[in-house]
């Protein structure tokens, strides 16, 4: 090396790299708390929580402990929690009947929550498998081999009534039906529910990515039964046009937020359903994207906090507004 070398240049962009002051005075993107949902899983019973092998550091709690969770989420800052039900097995059924129960599981802990942290944001799923013998979406149509996608979106809007009945502050129609959201604004403005808001999974992909959730809420060994694949609902993996498609037809229908999931694999959508909406965009970090990084984590092969970190940065430079992440206690306690 010779100090009488020196580059004839206009622009070092490394200047600005220089301090970890002036990096943050160019930072472009940040996560905070605020941007985050934790998903929380829900059994019924008094039982103490019970860890999900899958998905190291996540339990399904009793709505006790789910309010006492949703209490300290709530003190860290998070916006939000979206809430999954995990049925006995006695209560799943073919038709899924005990979706449209005014006291169902989900719909005791969404009043639960509401009254004691009425200031935190609760969401609640909309969709068939928790509650089907069969673990699909929506309801099945024997003499087509196929899910009935009407029927279903008839059910689906009934739950949306009974979860706003219930307090909840906005449904999340998981299902990719058809027609679903357009159905639901319906049924919820003829009840009286203008304010209760719609996050679309409306871009949501046939990932290999699912499998702990399927486990977390039991629905993992009857997921693809009746001979039918949930890629004839689910986006193909190969295609992004059809996932600009199914944003712009949910944004019709009226939906509030937008959503693509999994997200870290399909940052590419995130960043191009961003260019075509001002809605609101989440993005869900799916069980299998933390177990992944829980497992690299655990055999000492990735540092844990800067993977974690990194990966909701990623998330949200592509353009989601909020994420949907098993991350987000632990991102909010540092």
């Amino acid at each position: 090396m010779t100090n009488e070398f020196k580059l004839d240049l206009n622009r070092r962009p490394r200047r600005m790299r220089r301090t970890a002051s002036l990096r943050t005075l160019a930072s472009e993107t940040e996560v905070l708390p605020q941007h985050l949902i934790q998903p929380v899983f829900v059994i019924d019973g008094e039982s103490s929580p019970e860890a999900i092998d899958s998905m190291p550091g996540i339990s399904r709690l009793s709505i006790k402990d789910t309010v006492a969770e949703c209490r300290e989420l709530h003190a860290l800052g998070i916006s939000g929690v979206a809430l999954f039900p995990k049925l006995d097995e006695s209560l799943k059924s073919d038709d899924g009947r005990e979706a449209l129960n005014p006291n169902t599981l989900v719909l005791r802990a969404i009043r639960a929550i509401k009254a004691a942290v009425p200031e935190l944001t609760v969401i609640t799923d909309l969709a068939l498998d928790p509650y089907t013998e069969h673990g699909h979406d929506g309801l099945w149509d024997a003499a087509a081999q196929d899910l009935a996608n009407d029927a279903t979106v008839e059910v689906l809007a009934e739950m949306a009534v009974l979860a706003a009945e219930a307090g909840v502050d906005m449904v999340a129609p998981s299902d990719m039906m058809d027609g679903r959201v357009g159905a639901i604004r319906s049924a919820l403005d003829d009840n009286d529910f203008e304010k209760t808001a719609i996050m679309a999974y409306s871009a949501k992909f046939a990932s290999a990515l699912y499998g702990p959730f399927r486990d977390a809420v039991g629905s993992t060994s009857s997921a693809g039964s009746h001979n039918l694949n949930k890629r004839t609902y689910q986006l193909n993996p190969a295609n992004r046009r059809e996932a600009l498609v199914e944003t712009a037809l949910d944004e019709e229908e009226g939906a509030d937020v937008l959503m693509v999931k999994p997200a870290g694999l399909y940052l590419d959508i995130i960043r191009e359903v961003r260019e075509e909406t001002e809605l609101p965009l989440a993005a869900y970090q799916v069980s299998g994207e933390y177990a992944q990084i829980m497992a690299a984590a655990e055999k000492g092969w990735l540092d844990l906090e800067s993977c974690r970190d990194e990966s909701l940065l990623a998330i949200r430079r592509a353009g989601a507004d909020m994420i949907l992440t098993y991350f987000a206690k632990a991102f909010a306690q540092g």
